[in-house]
């Protein structure tokens, strides 16, 4: 298993990658700006190698490759000789394009989620099955794993797990506009908020959601007062919708 990793990217997905690994592997980070990668080491909070990338020479090394998808093109021209493993964070972008660009021994594609900085990720991974474990071993090190055998399952799971962090906010943000609009103080409506999250992620491990529903909606009550307002919105379909949505959009990034 390695314990070095090279990000290539110093952006926030790499800087979040970057705080949940640094515990258990040594880390590099190459860029185009020197000023970047010594605030991406700031950041981060310790001492890291930083490498500009121009001509950089990842032969050997195990990569974990966040740049933005539109510049895996001009990014592979950069780089020189042949990484041992690539495990790109790279939405939609497919296992074909990064061989024709970079040059590597095995692939992995990796669909991490804001969770990654506090050790909370649900990443998904595809890719060469002879690094199936390594690839696991690294990503939980950040929280939680899940391989498929597909890209098309990868790119599902991006729309759900990968861009779900952005609909959850939506919706806690859109509970506490609620309460507020009631006549509760905003720090409240938002403490509120946040404990209702906290425990709800620690019901929803267990329990369908089905169920969960059901054992908080009494018939007449309040909550199923709430709840066919929310169907009455479609919220339901809309959400289903946002998946579909985001799952196309990474075929045309």
């Amino acid at each position: 298993m390695p314990k070095i990793l090279t990000f290539i990217g110093n952006g926030n997905m790499a800087l979040s990658l970057a705080q949940g690994l640094k515990k258990d592997y040594t880390i590099e980070v190459v860029g185009r700006s020197m000023l970047r990668l010594e605030a991406f080491e700031e950041a981060l909070g310790l001492t890291c190698k930083k490498y500009l990338l121009e001509d950089f020479d990842i032969s050997q090394r195990n990569i974990i490759f966040c740049v933005k998808p539109a510049n895996v093109e001009e990014v592979g021209k950069k780089l020189q000789g042949s990484a041992e493993v690539l495990y790109s964070v790279l939405a939609g972008t497919s296992l074909e394009k990064l061989s024709q660009n970079i040059q590597a021994s095995h692939y992995i594609r990796a669909m991490p989620n804001l969770g990654a900085s506090v050790l909370k990720s649900m990443t998904t991974l595809t890719g060469s099955p002879t690094c199936k474990q390594e690839a696991l071993d690294i990503f939980n090190a950040i929280g939680a794993s899940l391989w498929v055998n597909s890209e098309k399952e990868l790119n599902i799971a991006t729309a759900l797990a990968g861009s779900g962090p952005a609909y959850l906010a939506l919706i806690a943000e859109a509970l506490a506009d609620g309460a507020v609009k009631q006549g509760l103080k905003r720090e409240d409506a938002l403490t509120l908020m946040r404990g209702l999250f906290d425990g709800f992620a620690s019901l929803i491990q267990d329990i369908h959601p089905a169920l969960l529903k059901d054992a908080v909606m009494s018939p007449g009550g309040t909550t199923a007062a709430g709840y066919g307002a929310l169907e009455k919105a479609s919220v339901r379909n809309g959400v289903m919708n946002a998946v579909e949505e985001a799952y196309k959009r990474t075929f045309s990034l």
